[in-house]
């Protein structure tokens, strides 16, 4: 009898169900093998697919008819000296079938590398997110001509709003020369999800340093099952690198108030009637409602935050722990009821940033995504930034849902400015990208690429015009119905602190 070895690097389709709960095969890339008494498990990650849907599978999900095996010459060539930039596994070809005496038991490679239990926790790099962002060219030059025109020589911006069911369009007249400027107020609001076309390239300075060395096949792999935190049972996306003696357990607990990482239930029943925390430590600078704030300083509360960046990298991709916490602060949002703080998510950013980053990391657990809090967590991190007196911007590139998020936040905080406009004096309102910005404390970068997205800038006579048509504007109401949860400036208690003159954090 003889059968086909599958070894690690191989790529095959592989049986899998898609959103509507039908059968798909797509292609797939053996990451691991784990040879059992009765079958083996395939370790695979889906190609193009985002990596927390990698997944252990058996054979029968296999189609072995359209096995790729790789060639182990194929190497992609250094230039200059330096790695290559291509793929991270090597060149594949569809070849024959090669065949092994069952007997002959193949030796596969061990699931994790012995000597990653050694590295001291000290050495992990920082936290950092990894995005590749496509621009189309035309979307580039107008950008670069908007620029120039709204930002540099603060060209000023004629809003159309069109009306494609009776044809009528009202537009707002060009400004003239003499006539001041409206000054318009309005409030950061949300949107529904989006995709983004940020030009912006990969990082490789600052406080999350991009860090692709540590992408070994230890990493690459989910190593924890299941996390109890509270109430919830939450299943890892990421490789996340808590103690590798907790990484065998099915299940690991977490206190929900300290996040002590505990290895069975017992032990977290022990901790709970010892554990006097029920909140976040630090100091609680919002409340409304059921919803609250905690600002944690990383160098005060440094095993708190730790223990919270190891939760995070369970659900954050393309990430290097950072151990060293001192530069950050924390801010974590919870839900209150009679037991205590249930955390909810946390955005992090820098005591002292100089390119105006007032977000550093920031996530939504599993449980409470798609309910709003994400976007709370965005518009909370803005508010901030206004009582700051600065204008701030998420560090990039941004991870895919990070990037969906702060899209549709961004896209209906500026229709919200530019809707609310109403003329003055028989004048027709006009408005800039500096005052926008000055108005939602967004960046004007980020700005400039919202209108951009969204097409509302327009070149006509000689201007520069905004146009909004009966689409956008009804697709924005619908969205705002949908809004429940909002940041009330009122129950914010926050004085920033100036770091720069603090000699030590």
């Amino acid at each position: 009898e003889q059968e086909v070895e599958i070894i690690e690097g191989c790529r095959l389709p592989v049986l899998r169900k898609n959103q509507e709960n039908e059968d798909e095969w797509p292609l797939a890339e053996v990451l691991s093998v784990r040879d059992l008494p009765r079958t083996p498990l395939y370790y695979v990650h889906y190609i193009d697919f985002n990596k927390r849907l990698d997944e252990w599978v058996t054979p029968d999900r296999l189609d072995m008819k359209k096995l790729q095996f790789p060639k182990k010459e194929a190497r992609t060539p250094p230039k200059n000296g330096l790695p290559g930039s291509g793929p991270g596994s090597p060149e594949r070809d569809v070849v024959r079938p090669c065949f092994v005496l069952s007997s002959q038991a193949p030796v596969y490679p061990a699931l994790r590398d012995p000597s990653f239990s050694s590295t001291p926790r000290e050495q992990h790099q920082p936290l950092a997110a990894l995005t590749t962002v496509n621009i189309p060219l035309n979307h580039l030059t107008h950008m670069w001509r908007a620029w120039f025109l709204l930002v540099c020589g603060k060209q000023k911006l004629i809003t159309f709003f069109v009306s494609w069911k009776n044809g009528s369009t009202r537009r707002l007249i060009p400004p003239q020369p003499g006539r001041k400027r409206k000054t318009c107020g309005g409030t950061d609001e949300d949107s529904q999800d989006s995709s983004d076309g940020i030009p912006s390239a990969p990082r490789m300075t600052g406080s999350l340093v991009s860090d692709r060395s540590h992408d070994d096949i230890v990493t690459r792999m989910k190593n924890i099952d299941c996390i109890e935190l509270g109430r919830h049972r939450l299943k890892p996306w990421y490789f996340s690198p808590y103690p590798q003696e907790l990484t065998g357990l099915p299940i690991l607990y977490l206190c929900e108030y300290c996040l002590k990482y505990l290895k069975s239930l017992k032990c977290l029943q022990r901790h709970l009637t010892k554990c006097n925390l029920r909140h976040p430590p630090g100091n609680e600078i919002y409340r409304k409602g059921t919803i609250s704030f905690f600002e944690i300083d990383g160098r005060k509360n440094k095993t708190y935050s730790q223990n919270l960046c190891l939760l995070a990298k369970c659900f954050l991709d393309h990430k290097t722990l950072y151990y060293d916490t001192d530069p950050f602060l924390f801010y974590v949002m919870t839900e209150y009821d009679s037991k205590g703080f249930h955390i909810v998510g946390y955005f992090s950013k820098e005591k002292e940033s100089t390119e105006d980053y007032n977000v550093a990391c920031i996530l939504t657990l599993p449980p409470y995504q798609r309910r709003g809090y994400g976007k709370l967590l965005i518009e909370f991190s803005y508010e901030l930034s206004k009582v700051e007196g600065k204008t701030g911007t998420p560090e990039k590139p941004l991870s895919d849902l990070g990037l969906l998020s702060y899209r549709s936040y961004w896209t209906q905080t500026i229709l919200e400015i530019l809707m609310n406009l109403k003329p003055e004096n028989g004048e027709r309102p006009q408005i800039t990208i500096n005052e926008i910005s000055e108005i939602t404390s967004v960046k004007k970068e980020d700005v400039i690429s919202t209108l951009q997205y969204l097409n509302l800038i327009n070149y006509y006579k000689g201007q520069y015009i905004l146009t909004l048509s009966e689409d956008i504007v009804e697709g924005h109401e619908r969205a705002m119905q949908k809004r429940h949860l909002r940041i009330d400036s009122k129950g914010l208690h926050f004085t920033p602190k100036d770091w720069s003159k603090r000699g030590k954090w």
